[in-house]
């Protein structure tokens, strides 16, 4: 039996982990890079060790750094979670040589199933359906064709062709990413099919004969080709349906001889026809919805099979309780294309009601950088039924507070109440065809309350801060002056907002030209909030709470938040960047300039692609005109707004226009 376990990830991944290995008793230990050295996996685990480095490269991903923290811990296991290292078979090899048992799938498989072709043709002789294939330069391919890295998997280095002309660039791309995230630059072409869903099947196999699939998950709400939401089981299977997935699934389990826990995907047309995609040989990141509606702890099970015992449940054991909705929750901008943003976390927190499971790297304080998955969360919710599951979801999100960073919540919001969703119309085109908005729409009436309310914060906070005459009223005075006043900016509005006392506690206001009486608001502390109650008149009562840091506000009311920025009263002067200068939309690694001074472009030309959070960024010429200046080179790191290029021939700066290279993850 496993007694002391090392984990060769970080964050919720980790955390998970070691929470299931607590429950059995087998103590832990954390690796972490300098960027995590606060994070909650490390401070939970018994023992947690320093990889020398900072990026992914120098050290979730170096097998000789790893395998060399997990026996300097005394470890006798190494679980290597999803991502990162899980489904490198070096890694496995290493951890059998040196001694340690390795929670996995045997080196061969990982092998096996890592060559995507492989796979594919080891899938075919068992039996299992499989869609066209196609090498580079094949003549007969038809379109539209996935390009797909042959030792990658879930997403990463996939780009979607619709026509011959964008072939070579998407292979160009493709063959790039591959080859820094799997070292292997091999891609292929694969038959794309429209319209269709991603359903996958977890299966567990263990040493003693016996094999098992827990049901499927459906994961098609996707953007980049990574999928943000995922549920058990899935609308669109029947139980029939379910029976010729999971037999499909075993079948290609017992050809390669596998063991452990593993997924096998697959895509699923409209006519009930479905197509082998891959095996991830590892848990996924979904795992949660298969536990909820099973009760099997898959961890767990992963944890006896790796110790040579059989595991603890049978197929005819199995069956489906309810309904589970998984949301990831990202630190991105959906508004922007879904850029990944960066920054602290100023408040993370979730609601009491509706209960919710969060599995979360990140707390308060939480730096999220540019050298790791933006993930924040994953947040599961478990219901009798489908609908309600969805609902409940939503809500705990839209009551979470999670304040410093822009994320993707009001969007994952929006779609679980959308119709569209509720109904089951779930295919892997939904964000681009369902119409969801990708940001919330804030009306004139909840944004002037929220001003009111960031006010009354913001009084209150000078009022509890005062050094001197603390029982006295910020804005008092002892004779008639003019109303107190504060202004704040909301998507690039502004509102100015005037507001003055009567004797008996109620306040007049008047935002943006519009008046509004208040009869003796309340305000008080609230954890790290302010909270702000305000009664409009009659039974229109309202409870806010308010987070400020530095010159942001965020203000969450019964709709969601809303996000204020302070103006200054005596704003300190700033310099201009020169007219037609491109800056970097985030912090980043340069990876290609494609211009050099003196170059003549053309209205979105290919100026610069930027490396961050495992994703490719291309900074396209917004305007024709010259290359006056280069100001960064490949290799060189970059922060946001860091001024990149100077194009002239307009009189129009800014950032450019920014294609996201496509690419996905599990």
């Amino acid at each position: 039996m496993i007694e002391r376990l090392a984990v060769a990830n970080r964050g919720e991944i980790a955390r998970r982990i070691m929470r299931t290995a607590a429950s059995m008793g087998i103590e832990t230990v954390a690796m972490y890079a300098d960027g995590d050295a606060d994070s909650p996996h490390v401070r939970e685990a018994d023992q947690a060790l320093r990889l020398p480095g900072s990026t992914a490269a120098e050290t979730y991903l170096d097998v000789d750094a790893v395998l060399a923290a997990a026996l300097r811990g005394g470890a006798d296991a190494l679980h290597p979670g999803y991502g990162f290292l899980s489904e490198r078979a070096e890694l496995a090899r290493a951890t059998i040589d040196a001694g340690l048992t390795w929670v996995g799938p045997s080196p061969d498989v990982i092998s096996a199933m890592g060559d995507k072709l492989a796979a594919k043709k080891i899938m075919a002789e068992a039996g299992v359906p499989t869609l066209p294939t196609w090498s580079p330069g094949d003549p007969s391919i038809v379109f539209p064709v996935l390009v797909k890295a042959a030792a990658g998997g879930g997403g990463k280095g996939m780009r979607l062709v619709g026509d011959p002309e964008g072939l070579p660039w998407a292979l160009e791309a493709a063959a790039r990413e591959a080859q820094s995230a799997f070292g292997d630059p091999t891609v292929f072409l694969e038959r794309f099919v429209q319209g269709a869903r991603h359903v996958e099947v977890q299966i567990l196999a263990d040493s003693h004969g016996n094999f098992v699939h827990l049901f499927e998950r459906e994961c098609s709400i996707q953007r980049r080709h990574q999928k943000i939401i995922e549920e058990c089981p899935s609308g669109a299977v029947s139980s029939d349906l379910r029976r010729q997935l999971g037999e499909a699934a075993l079948r290609g389990a017992r050809a390669v001889g596998y063991l452990g826990a593993g997924t096998v995907e697959f895509v699923l047309e409209a006519n009930g026809s479905f197509w082998f995609l891959e095996v991830n040989t590892r848990i996924q990141v979904e795992h949660p919805v298969t536990e909820a509606v099973t009760g099997v702890d898959l961890v767990r099970e992963q944890l006896l099979i790796a110790s040579g015992e059989p595991m603890s449940i049978r197929q005819e054991a199995l069956s489906i309780d309810g309904h589970a909705v998984e949301a990831r929750l990202y630190a991105e901008d959906p508004a922007n294309d879904f850029l990944p943003c960066t920054g602290t976390l100023v408040e993370f927190s979730q609601p009491d009601h509706p209960a919710l499971r969060w599995e979360s790297g990140v707390e308060t304080g939480s730096v999220v950088g540019i050298d790791f998955d933006p993930m924040l969360a994953k947040v599961i919710a478990h219901a009798p039924s489908r609908v309600e599951a969805a609902r409940r979801l939503a809500l705990g999100l839209s009551r979470s507070r999670i304040r410093g960073v822009t994320t993707n919540r009001d969007f994952l919001v929006a779609i679980l109440r959308s119709q569209d969703f509720l109904s089951g119309e779930t295919t892997t085109d939904f964000v681009e065809v369902s119409g969801v908005p990708r940001s919330r729409s804030v009306d004139k009436d909840e944004l002037a309350v929220a001003a009111v309310a960031a006010a009354l914060a913001r009084r209150f906070r000078r009022m509890t801060q005062a050094c001197v005459l603390r029982q006295v009223p910020a804005g008092w005075r002892n004779s008639v002056m003019p109303p107190e006043r504060e202004s704040f900016t909301h998507c690039g509005q502004t509102l100015q907002v005037t507001y003055s006392f009567a004797r008996d506690g109620s306040a007049d206001f008047s935002v943006g030209g519009e008046s509004l009486k208040l009869s003796r608001p309340q305000v008080s502390v609230c954890g790290l909030c302010v909270e702000v109650r305000v009664s409009l008149g009659g039974s229109d009562d309202r409870r806010l709470l308010v987070a400020e840091e530095g010159s942001k506000l965020w203000v969450q009311g019964r709709e969601g938040d809303v996000e204020l920025g302070v103006v200054e009263r005596f704003p300190v002067a700033g310099s201009a960047g020169p007219q037609g200068g491109l800056t970097s939309p985030m912090p980043g690694r340069v990876v290609n300039v494609s211009v050099a001074v003196g170059d003549t472009v053309d209205a979105g030309s290919l100026l610069v692609v930027i490396e961050a959070m495992k994703m490719e960024h291309r900074l396209n010429a917004p305007h024709p005109g010259r290359v006056a200046q280069v100001l960064a080179g490949p290799g060189d790191q970059v922060g946001a707004g860091q001024l990149l290029v100077v194009v002239d021939g307009h009189d129009a700066g800014g950032d450019g226009t920014l294609d996201r290279v496509k690419e996905g993850g599990t």
